[in-house]
């Protein structure tokens, strides 16, 4: 089976997520994503008319993120028309999704030249979010809520902390150890390489820095903050007053949550695109594209609904397997940081050296934009091998609906 190649990576900065607060807010989704699109043909002289496909992610696919994002912005960065382009959901496992479909297009043999990555406007996302028509609670789908009640990802989150025994404690050691390596890295310029600006329409600089980052943070600031999800819990949903902790009752009917996550221990709201170019080797050797690394493995699982963010783990096993690899192989881990819980029951299951996991930080310090951030980590963790002298890197990252991608890449 031939080889899919990872070229290039290149990221915009991470962005407030906020109307008024973030300097993308006000740019629209298509001018954020032309901006990775335009900046990694240019680093690598790409023919724009031979990338056969475009496969990018975004999860809240509506007005200005809607009709097919990619291919807009494709035509934004002044690609060829003949590159084509389309644009998926798995939520927040969208980034890792797209890449894990490129590389297998090349791996098939169908494709040579294929972009992925994703974009997403948490700022957009939360002007036109719906607060009548909360994520998974679609009023009219009773059937589904009965086979399967789907909570809101932040109660879930307490309630896999209280299932887990994960105390507030170390949830918080884990955020304040996100915001020291992200603080480190910043300022080593470990993110130089593949960051790149983003402007205006009118040319200005919009952002070329991580806007989200609290360096200041201390474990006594962090302990002061109260917890996020206790209300959202008791919120009710609909006439008969059922709420998000009723959901999870439904199936683990004698669990009073302890309510550990807050703003400080859970993932940045933050607006943001990436992409990631692979090839074939054929592709690369004919056209001078030097490769930085193969994909090794790429795995899909599913897991709970109801508690929605457990499958990271799963995935991680299923991937090594299908790589024959075991976790000692792996040199560097990247587990998207949707709350601190993820992260930390993914180390504690895995039996991982802590040294190994995040080691620039993650979503607690740096944000996370939900169809953008699997292929940040990737361009991330493919930097961090390289600045290490390192060979390979596991991704994975929980998704809603109780789902995760995962992904293996070595070094060439």
């Amino acid at each position: 089976m031939p080889e899919a190649w990872i070229i290039d990576a290149c990221r915009t900065p991470r962005g407030i997520g906020k109307v008024g607060k973030g300097a993308l807010a006000d740019i629209h989704p298509q001018q954020v994503a032309s901006s990775v699109l335009k900046a990694i043909a240019e680093r690598n002289n790409l023919k724009t008319g031979e990338v056969d496909d475009i496969i990018w992610g975004t999860s809240s696919q509506r007005g200005k993120q809607g009709g097919d994002l990619a291919r807009m912005a494709a035509l934004d960065a002044g690609y060829d028309v003949k590159s084509s382009a389309v644009t998926l959901d798995r939520f927040c496992g969208s980034g890792i999704t797209s890449v894990n479909l490129a590389a297998a297009q090349v791996m098939a043999g169908m494709e040579d030249l294929v972009i992925a990555g994703g974009t997403e406007m948490m700022s957009y996302n939360a002007a036109t979010a719906d607060p009548k028509k909360p994520m998974m609670m679609d009023q009219g789908n009773l059937r589904l809520r009965a086979k399967h009640p789907q909570s809101h990802q932040g109660v879930c989150a307490d309630a896999i902390a209280t299932l887990e025994g994960i105390s507030r404690q170390a949830v918080d050691e884990l955020a304040l150890v996100s915001q020291q390596r992200a603080d480190a890295a910043i300022k080593g310029g470990h993110f130089k390489k593949s960051v790149v600006p983003v402007y205006k329409e009118d040319g200005a600089l919009a952002l070329d820095h991580e806007e989200f980052p609290r360096p200041q943070t201390t474990m006594e600031g962090l302990a002061a903050l109260k917890p996020s999800f206790e209300a959202i819990a008791g919120f009710p949903l609909d006439e008969e007053g059922l709420t998000y902790g009723a959901l999870i009752r439904q199936v683990y009917p004698d669990l009073k949550i302890n309510h550990v996550h807050h703003a400080g221990n859970s993932s940045g709201v933050v607006d943001g695109a990436a992409a990631v170019l692979l090839a074939s080797p054929d592709y690369a050797k004919k056209n001078g594209l030097k490769p930085r690394a193969r994909v090794v493995a790429t795995a899909n699982v599913g897991d709970s609904p109801t508690l929605m963010l457990n499958a990271p783990v799963p995935a991680a096993r299923k991937v090594l397997e299908k790589a024959g690899l075991t976790v000692d192989d792996i040199d560097l881990f990247e587990i998207n940081e949707a709350f601190a819980v993820v992260a930390e029951k993914f180390i504690r299951d895995l039996k991982l050296n802590r040294e190994k996991v995040n080691v620039n930080g993650g979503a607690m310090a740096l944000g996370h934009p939900i169809g953008a951030t699997g292929s940040i980590l990737i361009g991330t963790v493919l930097d961090e091998l390289e600045r290490r002298d390192l060979k390979r890197g596991l991704v994975t990252m929980c998704a809603a609906g109780g789902m995760a991608p995962a992904i293996i890449i070595e070094r060439i």
